[in-house]
């Protein structure tokens, strides 16, 4: 008794273990995810004032010893740094009093821009932004960023009675823009090739937003947008209310925004109409005032917008759903957003702002539904969670994942059931004794087979075999089934012809029908397609898949459907043997034969325990990492077509979760999946093993 004690309290333990560990997993993956689900909180941190004789031209990144710049009245661009509850003049950089000066910003880098009294115009870097030595310094041109090694002319006579100037620049332009009394001058200046000088001139009443990543320049008139190019070439009009009063680009000018009188705000993306880029509008939303600026953050979906009202919008820049606002203390006319922080200036004040929680912009709309992406013909599902710079979308739609999941896991199941459930019906009801006790344990060790051995050879032989004979294979896939059932037929006839069948020949008689089929299918079968379909039809399937041949979803449901057979094989065959003798005497006694009594009987009580094990190999085949992630080619395709690639959850999560960064909204969205892919195998096993209890107490009731 004190050892079965003992026992008892040691097996409790461990029991207890186990549901500890799985709680504190499972506890660790919705950790991990749960700020998707927060709303992003937006704090006021500080507010700094300029001096009588300066006013802010803009900010750097405070937080990271980074300056905010301010310009003076003694001809002077001056680079702030925060210490205590004011701002320190850190440097200085002078310039002639008759000269214009202001600071421009491009993807989050600072630059000087000067203009002399004749009108030639300088753009410099400004050099030890976070270097508070020494106190003046002159006008540097800048080794990083765009190449700002020459100074370039603008127009003498419009320059010297300009009424207000702007300058805007990109990699390759440097857009400077003037207004006169009555018109407004607009200049290309190409850095690549300083010769290379564009010259636009408009009405001074004519609204016009330049665009200078994309090399477009936008105008009003009452009904329409209009759309130039740098040589001043129309490109195309868009329809547009009249009332429109304000509009804005974000950084690299893909995207831009508008607004109506009655606070309607509209998107307009970059997108590719047949190869030509062209603004198109794409969703919109209200708002109870007019916006005064917007800016997007470097590495999320976050947009920031500041209204007339004194209030600070936070939205989803793919979906415009807000997700968080606060009322500001003082107003603003400019924005500057670098990490958590977020940066609004007007001439007089410089506010600061903490976002926690940033990664809360993401969306149920932004992940499952399709979206409008910069450059791209249409609404799409795309993840791609790497890019070249900041200030990109991010694209973490999982619907390709999902998709891709599903796919694999359907179609092995389509390979797994017919080859699983006809074994275990030949085993656990038509075999011998003698013949089952060798067939069965040899078709349960190829469980033990490790999926990564099945994905390698699936990867070296098979994807290459399938390339060259895609047609065969399927060919032999979809026939395979009604041999079969043609060999069956012919062996019972045989077998009643000839009244003296040894036990097993049946197997034998099977496996040289296979034998055939695959000879067929490698030999005759090909040509016969390519015949049937037609050379034109054969290219265009091959045309418009944009996977390898040897890496299509065929591939992956030939290699996952072998992977996952066993596990089905095994479950079928102890529900089909477990069927009580005295039901299949029974039926045996009332005339019935072997087929009725299969059918009627045997299958009749077994199907609990069948759907259960074809519900465990779907768990398992949506849960298998290696063999997709070494076949499939892993490309995050929303296509449910055959002939199209696929990634699964669980590939994804084995090849980003390492590049990842802790913390980040991509970070957060992987341990989402991981949450998805938990929640529905853990789904899929409950209900079949209720099915597989319903069986136990079914049979025992009987």
């Amino acid at each position: 008794m004190r050892k079965d004690k003992r026992m008892r309290i040691m097996v409790t333990a461990f029991g207890g273990l186990v549901l500890l560990t799985m709680l504190i997993l499972i506890t660790h993956l919705i950790s991990q995810a749960l700020p998707l689900a927060l709303t992003p909180k937006i704090s006021h941190k500080m507010t700094y004032k300029a001096a009588a004789d300066t006013r802010f031209i803009g900010s750097g990144d405070l937080g990271e010893g980074q300056p905010a710049m301010l310009s003076t009245s003694q001809c002077a661009v001056t680079l702030a740094l925060p210490e205590k509850q004011s701002l320190k003049t850190s440097r200085t950089f002078h310039h002639p009093c008759e000269h214009e000066a202001t600071v421009v910003n491009l993807a989050g880098e600072h630059y000087l821009v000067t203009v002399s009294a004749s009108g030639l115009l300088r753009v410099s870097g400004l050099r030890g932004l976070n270097n508070p030595t020494p106190k003046s310094a002159s006008i540097e041109s800048s080794s990083t960023g765009p190449d700002m090694g020459f100074s370039f002319a603008l127009n003498k006579a419009r320059w010297q009675n300009r009424k207000s100037w702007d300058v805007q620049l990109s990699e390759r332009w440097i857009v400077a823009t003037i207004t006169t009394d009555t018109h407004q001058y607009v200049r290309w200046i190409d850095q690549s090739d300083p010769t290379r000088v564009f010259d636009q001139a408009f009405d001074k009443a004519q609204p016009i937003l330049v665009l200078p990543n994309v090399g477009q320049l936008v105008t009003l008139s009452k009904e329409n947008l209009s759309f130039y190019d740098v040589e001043g070439v129309m490109l195309r009009t868009a329809a547009m209310p009249q009332d429109l009063v304000w509009w804005q680009s974000i950084a690299k000018n893909r995207t831009f925004f508008t607004a109506s009188e009655q606070g309607k705000v509209t998107r307009w993306v970059l997108y590719n109409d047949g190869g030509t880029l062209a603004f198109t509008p794409t969703y919109a939303f209200f708002i109870d005032s007019v916006p005064i600026a917007i800016a997007a953050h470097p590495s999320s979906n976050a947009l920031a917008m500041i209204i007339e009202s004194k209030q600070l919008l936070l939205f989803n820049r793919l979906t415009g759903e807000q997700v968080s606002q606060i009322r500001m203390p003082v107003s603003a006319s400019g924005i500057s957003w670098y990490a958590d922080r977020l940066y609004l200036f007007s001439t007089e004040t410089l506010a600061r702002y903490q976002i926690d929680y940033l990664s809360g912009v993401t969306t149920w709309e932004s992940l499952f539904s399709p979206q409008q992406y910069e450059g791209y013909a249409e609404p799409r599902h795309v993840w791609q969670t790497s890019s070249a710079s900041d200030f990109q979308e991010q694209k973490y739609s999982l619907s390709p994942l999902l998709i891709g999941s599903l796919k694999a896991s359907l179609l092995a199941l389509l390979v797994a059931i017919p080859l699983s459930v006809g074994a275990a019906v030949y085993t656990g009801f038509f075999a011998r004794s003698r013949l089952r006790q060798l067939v069965k344990p040899g078709i349960e060790m190829l469980e033990a087979i490790p999926s990564v051995l099945i994905g390698f050879i699936a990867a070296i032989w098979l994807s290459p075999l399938a390339t060259n004979m895609l047609f065969a294979i399927a060919f032999f896939l979809v026939t395979v089934p009604f041999v079969l059932v043609i060999a069956a037929l012919a062996q019972q006839y045989l077998a009643h012809r000839t009244g003296d069948w040894p036990p097993g020949l049946e197997l034998l008689v099977a496996i040289i029908a296979i034998l055939i089929l695959g000879y067929a299918s490698m030999v005759w079968a090909p040509p016969w397609i390519l015949n049937l379909l037609g050379e034109t039809h054969i290219a265009a399937l091959t045309t418009q898949t944009q996977s390898p041949v040897g890496k299509t979803a065929v591939v992956v449901a030939i290699a996952l459907g072998i992977a996952i057979s066993p596990s089905i094989y095994t479950l079928t065959e102890d529900a089909i043997a477990g069927v009580p003798a005295d039901l299949k005497q029974a039926s045996f006694a009332l005339g019935a034969t072997r087929l009725q009594t299969l059918r009627r009987v045997v299958l009749h009580v077994a199907t609990p325990g069948i759907l259960a094990a074809t519900m465990f190999g779907f768990g398992r085949a949506f849960g298998e990492t290696m063999i997709v992630l070494m076949v499939t080619g892993n490309t995050p395709i929303a296509s449910w077509d055959l002939l199209e690639g696929l990634r699964a959850l669980t590939a994804n999560l084995t090849i980003e979760l390492p590049e990842a960064d802790v913390g980040s909204t991509h970070y957060q969205i992987l341990f989402f999946t991981a949450c998805i892919l938990f929640g529905f195998t853990f789904l899929v096993n409950t209900v079949a093993e209720l099915l597989r209890q319903r069986l136990r107490r079914h049979l025992r009731y009987e």
